[in-house]
């Protein structure tokens, strides 16, 4: 319903330029990699993914009826500051210094496309000034591109083009936090995919956009934040031992018991 209420606004006053989240759950069942946006993606894996590639469907029809440029971004694994609790960056580094254990999927054969937050709002920023145009009849839609032949419409990866092994993400918090990780591992979950993997090519010719090489570093600077945040915390406070409540004020969490659930 949210999505149809910002058509429905966007087509009674037009914007120069539309811009709507989408995700890389969209790509579903494809096994072909880096994905690209132009492969097809009609076996989502879950619901939330189905609702998501149903948003792009909608878009594309009140681009094509009412000329509204629209321009869908499918995003790869998210992470940086003042993220979701939940996120992997997150809910890895307060149970590694819990030492609670941390569920690990697919026995940790799984691959990400880690995507720092200051990148993906760069593309997006970049993306703001390269609204698509409906071709003109006849016209041809060049190579690679998602652009709709009959609507003022493409979708768009914002992704790293780096399939990082899950097991190495979780050293890199090992490192940074200097602790071990308990891993429990886990089957894979229901809905979920072994490997995102973003092909950004399209995202580079539109714009201009090139990627960064962070990896652990990037990984050991957001624990090093947020460590930080435990010690500030630690200070403000009469009681000295650190864990439930400076995580607890670093990370917006409820404590229960000797780990830590999500609020």
């Amino acid at each position: 319903m949210g999505t149809f209420e910002l058509l429905e606004a966007a087509r009674a006053y037009p914007p120069a330029h539309v811009l709507l989240a989408s995700t890389s759950s969209a790509f579903g069942a494809n096994t072909q990699m880096p994905y690209r946006e132009i492969d097809k993606a009609d076996h989502q894996m879950s619901f939330y993914a189905a609702a998501k590639k149903a948003g792009e469907n909608m878009a594309h029809s009140y681009a094509h009826l009412f000329d509204v440029p629209v321009t869908m971004f499918r995003f790869f694994t998210v992470y940086g500051p003042q993220g979701r609790p939940d996120m992997a960056l997150f809910k890895f580094t307060k149970a590694i210094l819990e030492g609670c254990p941390i569920d690990v999927y697919n026995h940790g054969d799984m691959r990400r496309d880690f995507t720092y937050v200051e990148d993906l709002v760069e593309a997006i920023r970049l993306l703001i000034d390269t609204p698509p145009v409906r071709p003109d009849p006849g016209e041809g839609v060049p190579e690679g591109d998602s652009l709709s032949p009959v609507a003022p419409w493409r979708v768009v990866n914002i992704g790293n083009s780096d399939a990082v092994q899950l097991t190495d993400f979780i050293a890199a918090i090992e490192d940074a936090t200097g602790r071990k990780a308990v891993r429990n591992l886990m089957l894979m979950q229901a809905g979920d995919v072994p490997t995102t993997w973003a092909d950004a090519s399209l995202l580079k010719s539109l714009t201009g956009y090139a990627r960064r090489a962070r990896g652990r570093r990037q990984v050991r600077a957001m624990v090093s934040g947020i460590l930080s945040g435990v010690r500030r915390n630690e200070t403000e406070m009469a009681e000295p031992s650190i864990s439930d409540h400076q995580l607890h004020m670093a990370l917006g969490l409820e404590i229960s018991g000797p780990c830590i659930i999500l609020a």
